[in-house]
């Protein structure tokens, strides 16, 4: 069992964020499970085969993912680029030290012997798996974790802040004073001056995940209320569709059943918003897409012939 100890500043510092990071590390572990929906478990696994130094950080044997990859959000709703600027920016020795726990009495990947080269490696590696295994997903995946968010700052607001850790998960119980998490590890820790975040994980599955000696701070993972609806209406993307436009250009134009700005887009699939504007623009000179300009915003919606290859998405 994992006990958080807790006190009355701890409680007024609590923090709710969605981590991009966090999904994407939980969904490398939910791929590894064979409750995992099939059609999706499947290019999963079949992308990670091909990204080596992520596959390496993410299996290692010790069973411990290391921290610098998911740093503690700072913003409620932080951007893959924000998460990953931050994941680019590790010092070295940090680096080294956690991937050396990681790889305990088991010779370590290239990460031991070139840091700097492993670290430049892995957040391209974390780019490609976010385009082709999480990005497809990301608007059910907003969608259920904002639900949560709005949910637990409407409790936060009439019950005060401790009730922001009740009912979180049946394996996390808090007794006004400590937070215990019910697991095979044995540990007890403070926050030692760093809030608690709380990261609600659609990706996670069922499980609760600790991160509680990073020196940038502490954070529970939990699958937020309703995580199951994550698979009930999401159907595998087409493969002709995404073999055609790519993965990300196909959750773009399957995103735009609704019509939606640059800023929404980027926001929805975690894109930089060049990314997404030239996607965009893309789509629009393919005849897949109308752009109206509104105000000092261009806002994108799907011509016929978009929601006609967008409908070969479903069943």
């Amino acid at each position: 069992m994992i006990r958080i100890e807790l006190g009355e500043r701890d409680l007024v510092g609590l923090r709710l964020a969605h981590s991009p990071m966090a999904e994407v590390v939980a969904s490398v572990s939910l791929a590894r499970r064979p409750s995992a929906p099939a059609w999706w478990r499947a290019g999963a696994v079949a992308t990670l085969r091909t990204l080596p130094a992520l596959g390496a950080l993410l299996a290692a044997p010790a069973g411990y993912v290391p921290d610098f990859l998911t740093p503690a959000p700072v913003v409620s709703r932080p951007r893959l680029d924000d998460e990953l600027r931050v994941v680019a920016a590790t010092p070295l020795d940090r680096v080294v030290a956690e991937v050396d726990r990681a790889w305990v009495g088991h010779a370590p990947p290239r990460f031991a012997t070139d840091p700097a080269a492993g670290l430049a490696q892995v957040v391209t590696e974390i780019r490609r798996y976010w385009a082709a295994v999480v990005a497809p997903l990301w608007p059910r995946v907003r969608s259920v974790v904002e639900a949560e968010l709005v949910f637990r700052a409407r409790v936060a607001v009439t019950d005060g802040p401790r009730s922001l850790l009740a009912g979180l998960h049946p394996t996390v119980a808090w007794d006004g004073a400590t937070l215990d998490v019910h697991c095979a590890t044995d540990e007890r820790w403070g926050l030692d001056g760093h809030p608690l975040t709380l990261v609600p994980a659609a990706l996670a599955g069922p499980k609760v995940h600790t991160m509680g000696d990073a020196p940038d701070g502490r954070a529970l993972w939990y699958p937020p209320r309703g995580h199951g609806r994550l698979w009930e209406t999401t159907v595998a993307p087409a493969t002709a569709l995404a073999n055609l436009l790519g993965p990300t250009r196909a959750a773009v134009l399957t995103l735009l059943a609704a019509p939606a700005t640059t800023g929404a887009v980027a926001d929805a699939l975690g894109l930089a918003p060049a990314t997404a504007s030239h996607h965009l623009t893309t789509l629009r000179d393919a005849g897949l897409l109308l752009g109206e300009r509104v105000g000092r915003q261009v806002r994108y919606s799907r011509t016929p012939l978009g929601d006609d290859l967008a409908g070969t998405a479903a069943p």
